[in-house]
């Protein structure tokens, strides 16, 4: 196994540094993937390249915000392309616990076929109107997977086995933006990707940015939610074959 981490940056130029510092502390080698990030943050973003060795941090660019799901799939793509089994993909803004990333790493190679997900355990700096959504998501995912495997869609701090994940990247073509942790999970359940949920703090720091919108990305989430709810009545005779345990 070789495991690399995937940061989808948009101008988060006050809390990327520590996210890789983080991460290389783990011997993680990173990925940054800036999506159109302000000028400041391009320059943060320089600098952490350069101060690494090629192979310890590589910066991907995109001339203008095409979205955090276009960038975790370049990323993806990127990582398998240079020979990694899996990538851990973790938010640049500072709010995901990388003292857990030993704990995505045993995950991994005990389940090395398996999405190893983060299940967020929030402390008092959570906003309300996030929790409030995720617990929506979470009767759709179990109503679209017909299932209770997945305990969390929405949290962006997870595991995944490169080669069922790239391969599925051409079928998400509407998982471009926040909607994408979601999609991307419910679809790799739904080929048969095992799902190993795996308890993580969440905290929103100080000097953090979160690019989530409350009613624009719910409504961009409400429109997934519709789209899975008609792909999962395609696929309903083997999702309930996979329950009884009739067919995989």
């Amino acid at each position: 196994m070789k495991t690399v981490a995937v940061v989808p940056v948009f101008n988060h130029g006050e809390t990327v540094g520590e996210v890789v510092r983080g991460l290389r502390a783990h011997g993680l080698p990173v990925i940054l993937v800036d999506d159109g990030s302000d000028a400041a943050t391009a320059r943060t973003l320089d600098a952490l390249a350069a101060e690494a060795a090629p192979e310890a941090v590589a910066l991907l660019r995109h001339p203008e915000n095409r979205g955090k799901g276009v960038a975790v799939m370049r990323g993806f793509r990127h990582a398998y392309e240079g020979g990694a089994s899996h990538a851990l993909q973790v938010d640049a803004d500072g709010q995901h616990d990388l003292d857990a990333v030993p704990a995505f790493l045993s995950a991994s190679a005990q389940h090395p076929a398996a999405v190893v997900a983060g299940c967020p355990r929030y402390d008092a700096s959570v906003p309300k109107g996030r929790k409030y959504a995720r617990y929506l998501t979470h009767v759709w995912v179990g109503i679209n997977t017909l299932s209770t495997r997945i305990a969390d869609s929405m949290c962006g701090f997870r595991l995944y086995p490169l080669a069922p994940t790239v391969a599925l990247l051409p079928a998400l073509t509407h998982a471009r933006r926040m909607n994408f942790d979601t999609e991307i999970l419910v679809q790799l359940d739904w080929e048969g990707v095992p799902v190993v949920n795996l308890p993580v703090a969440v905290r929103y720091p100080a000097g953090g940015i979160s690019h989530f919108r409350l009613w624009r990305d719910n409504l961009r989430i409400s429109a997934m939610h519709a789209r899975l709810f008609f792909g999962m009545l395609r696929r309903l005779p083997r999702l309930i074959g996979r329950h009884f345990g009739t067919s995989h």
